[in-house]
């Protein structure tokens, strides 16, 4: 058995998940080798259960981690979202994430975050 944890490993793998994770990344040579081909196809499976299938077309709007995050801070903030560009399969997704943000909503809590961004010069409407 191989060492899965080794840093030779550890590249290859990073490098097939950044691969499968970004449709638009153009690659010359792929290497064949097992840490490589679970990477793309974990990258691969993370990219389409986020963004739909390959086969379906590359949506105008791509959904990562970070994109999902952000929608769970404006779930948890009160903050309408803007979801112009997105896919439906897309959409579903955000909505899982906003919607778990607006379960734990707060608005005493909020309105104290508010006042201390508008203290440091960040506004919100």
């Amino acid at each position: 058995m191989k060492k899965i944890f080794s840093p030779a490993y550890r590249q290859d793998y990073v490098e097939g998940y950044s691969i499968g994770l970004n449709p638009f990344q153009q690659f010359k040579s792929v290497k064949k080798n097992d840490a490589f081909i679970a990477g793309f196809n974990s990258g691969r499976s993370d990219y389409e259960r986020m963004n739909g299938y390959i086969s379906d077309g590359i949506p105008q709007r791509i959904v990562t981690d970070k994109v999902l995050e952000d929608f769970l801070i404006a779930g948890l903030l009160g903050i309408p979202i803007d979801a112009d560009g997105y896919t439906l399969h897309q959409i579903d997704m955000i909505e899982k994430w906003y919607q778990s943000g607006i379960e734990k909503y707060d608005p005493k809590q909020n309105s104290t975050l508010f006042e201390i961004l508008e203290n440091n010069g960040i506004e919100f409407n």
